[in-house]
């Protein structure tokens, strides 16, 4: 198959992978409708009436670009978060934010700091801007801090990720952890706090707005994908510094957002009853999972997000083997980590009680085919 022949060196080197296998790639690959979404830490629960509102009228304005300042959603989050609208940086989702904070701090052959195991698109992301991946252990299926601290300091790294609440396994540090972790970083590394669960973790695990807002090296990035239900609309955003935010506007796609997205985000953020109600789902869906687990003899792991991790017991075989069974015989679809010792589990995300009832019936089936085998 033949190909441009003047790309970079660099996109010459490197594969043309995805960093997931969607839901959709799979029911294409067996051809299998899906029944039971609850792999790829989406909210089942859907966004709100009032925000699927805003989206109906917002879309026959569709024919016109977003504004290219955001102006609407800064505001908004400015209102909710108690900050300055110049702290806030939009982007498409916390994908594309990731992206951008690696180009605006990564040359190649540059270090970079993340755990090993940790969100694979951010990798993506270093590796498509010629990054050198430097990666530290998880220890006790939980992101090592002080791990993370010496492997910056051992490589003078200019940028380090941390996401918290974790994924793929579910933990997360508390806020007094977390900001010392970040005050403990030289000034020359910015550190990316993902806080993409952050709706969904237990209080004082999220440090406030004010205890890391002065920092220029720290920006923290949020979405509205999970608790909000708009993963589809691609709603991500950054808060930092003034300097640090206005940087993203050199490089960003200021046409990037879209209209029904931006009215859908807007309209999100004041609906809070509605996330109250969703985030009282979203446990008791991590409650059910757990169950469903224990009583099939596996382990759920304790959960600051919106899905359990499991653990299956035995290694990465065994626990694809639960992954595929759940997918080919029953149509649902989960994920597990990619790297050991995490491998040794799987995923499952929180949804609606039909989609748990569908799980609660053929995970007993799956794993007593695999007893067999």
């Amino acid at each position: 198959m033949s190909a441009f022949s003047r790309f970079t060196p660099l996109i010459a080197s490197l594969p043309s992978t995805i960093p997931f296998v969607g839901p959709e790639a799979i029911e294409r690959q067996r051809n299998r409708p899906i029944a039971a979404r609850i792999g790829a830490n989406e909210s089942g629960f859907g966004p709100a009436p009032s925000v699927l509102k805003a989206m109906t009228a917002a879309a026959s304005g569709v024919w016109q670009y977003n504004d290219p300042e955001n102006f609407g959603l800064k505001a908004a989050l400015a209102g909710h978060l108690g900050i300055a609208a110049e702290n806030i940086a939009i982007g498409e989702g916390i994908d594309g934010l990731l992206g951008q904070i690696v180009r605006m701090v990564i040359e190649p052959g540059m270090p970079v700091v993340t755990s090993l195991g940790g969100y694979p698109t951010f990798n993506f992301h270093v590796a498509g801007h010629g990054g050198r991946l430097v990666t530290v252990p998880y220890v006790d299926d939980r992101e090592d801090l002080d791990g993370l601290l010496a492997a910056v300091k051992r490589e003078n790294a200019p940028l380090v990720y941390f996401a918290n609440p974790d994924n793929p396994m579910g933990s997360w540090w508390d806020a007094d952890s977390v900001i010392a972790f970040a005050r403990a970083l030289p000034d020359t590394c910015l550190l990316i706090l993902d806080e993409a669960y952050g709706e969904t973790a237990p209080a004082g695990t999220i440090p406030s707005v004010a205890s890391l807002i002065a920092m220029p090296n720290v920006i923290r990035t949020r979405t509205f994908s999970k608790a909000y239900g708009l993963a589809g609309a691609r709603v991500g955003y950054v808060i930092s510094t003034a300097g640090t935010a206005q940087a993203f506007d050199k490089i960003r796609n200021h046409f990037g957002m879209n209209r029904i997205g931006t009215a859908a985000a807007v309209a999100a953020l004041a609906d809070t009853d509605y996330l109250a109600g969703v985030l009282e789902r979203i446990a008791a869906s991590r409650s059910r999972i757990a169950e469903i687990a224990a009583r099939n003899g596996l382990k759920p792991l304790p959960s600051a997000t919106n899905f359990v991790t499991i653990d299956c017991g035995k290694d990465a075989v065994f626990a694809r083997a639960i992954v595929d069974g759940l997918m080919a015989d029953h149509g649902i679809f989960i994920r597990m980590p990619g790297v050991a010792p995490l491998n040794r589990c799987i995923r499952i995300s929180t949804g609606p009680e039909a989609e748990m009832a569908l799980l609660e019936e053929a995970l007993p089936h799956v794993l007593e085919k695999l007893g067999r085998q």
